[in-house]
């Protein structure tokens, strides 16, 4: 498979096959059919009709409305019509993350089509015979790609961190770096994408970083994400 072909496996996500999310009055997710049809049995939190679902917006502000579609969030769990309650928020946004206008936790953001941001760092050493590169190997228990190569840190963007205190966060739990260490990463770009999910949309933004290592270091998992 080439990279040409795993850039289209990206972004082979349709939203017209979706029903849109408004939030305060901005479009900030995509539904599945079956999924907006099963949000009318909650009309003190959304409203529906025309193909698109709204949270309703008397439900006040940023945490109220955050608050009210957690409850629907966590019976949906309880049903089966989302996988997991991961307990880590993410945040709500049309745009930026600095925008967000309500929370939702992790393990509905693909059900609900809303925006997620990661951040994947490439750890590398420069040696006399070329540049080497540290490839991690995910736990077979994990639930997304178990036993799959991955970057040498690779994690989720919860709400209420900056991206320097979550690139941190991530280099200690999954490669045992000391703060000074992971504060030497670089960041390269920003990649989006549109990704079709069995629960849903991922119209996601992952930030890439790149990190010269000394070479005599040598990465430790502490949180049981990476196998080796």
């Amino acid at each position: 498979m080439s990279y040409l072909d795993r850039i289209r496996a990206c972004n082979d996500g349709d939203t017209r096959r979706h029903h849109a999310l408004f939030a305060a009055g901005h479009l900030v997710g995509w539904l599945q059919p079956g999924f907006a049809h099963a949000l009318r049995r909650w009309p003190g939190v959304f409203r529906a009709g025309g193909g698109a679902v709204w949270v309703r917006e008397d439900l006040g502000g940023f945490e109220s409305r955050s608050r009210a579609v957690d409850e629907v969030v966590r019976a949906c769990v309880e049903e089966g019509l989302i996988g997991h309650y991961l307990d880590e928020r993410y945040p709500v946004t049309p745009g930026r993350r600095e925008d967000a206008v309500m929370w939702l936790d992790r393990g509905a953001a693909a059900r609900f089509g809303i925006r997620a941001f990661g951040q994947h760092l490439n750890g590398f050493v420069r040696r006399d015979d070329g540049l080497w590169m540290w490839v991690a190997r995910r736990s077979d228990d994990r639930r997304h790609a178990p036993g799959k190569l991955d970057n040498l840190v690779a994690g989720g963007l919860p709400l209420g961190l900056s991206l320097q205190e979550n690139l941190v966060k991530e280099c200690a739990e999954e490669a045992g770096m000391s703060p000074a260490l992971a504060r030497r990463a670089v960041l390269t770009g920003m990649i989006s994408y549109l990704a079709a999910h069995p629960m849903g949309l991922k119209p996601d933004v992952m930030y890439c970083y790149d990190l010269e290592l000394p070479q005599d270091f040598a990465p430790r998992c502490t949180d049981g994400e990476v196998a080796g």
